[in-house]
């Protein structure tokens, strides 16, 4: 858990504003009872997750593609190749959405807008050194070229989270 009172305070304001401008539909489903908080969910997305992120094609068309995310201070971090589809999808169109699943046991979707981290040209976003530290930590030094990745961050706009047996869930994580 990398989240300090503060982050948690806003992931959960996020998450209860979310929800409460969501469909019936969704709260009928997305309840007290088949979710988790903000602190339970930290504890729940420890390690890497496995996302689908969903990013737009210059016409329009939606594209679905699986990375490795990171939830680290209440945000997902997820790289790619700097060169691949998605990577030009979003430095033309910074919308994105992701979904992380397991199963029927958990469900985490976010809208949101990324953020890149470290520019082509090496300028580094001041979160980048503990996010690098924890992915070399993830990952090891000599796992693939650093400088051919890119790495963002998805700044949140709607989030909620499905979890309809949370203290299965958390007795997992502990």
């Amino acid at each position: 858990m990398y989240e300090t009172e503060s982050e948690l305070r806003d992931l959960q304001n996020l998450m209860d504003a979310s929800l409460s401008r969501s469909t019936a539909h969704l709260r009928s489903i997305v309840t007290g009872e088949r979710s988790l908080g903000a602190d339970q969910l930290v504890r729940v997305l420890s390690g890497m997750c496995v996302l689908a992120l969903s990013t737009v094609t210059a016409a329009g068309e939606p594209r679905a593609s699986a990375v490795d995310g990171h939830f680290l201070h209440g945000r997902w971090v997820f790289g790619t190749a700097r060169g691949a589809a998605k990577a030009r999808h979003l430095r033309a169109r910074p919308a994105a959405s992701v979904a992380h699943l397991r199963g029927e046991d958990l469900g985490v979707f976010v809208h949101g807008t990324v953020e890149e981290l470290v520019a082509a040209d090496g300028t580094t976003h001041p979160d980048w050194p503990p996010i690098r530290e924890h992915l070399y930590g993830s990952y090891g030094d000599s796992s693939f070229d650093w400088n051919e990745v890119v790495y963002y961050r998805l700044q949140p706009t709607w989030m909620t989270v499905y979890a309809p047996d949370p203290d299965r869930l958390l007795a997992q994580a502990a």
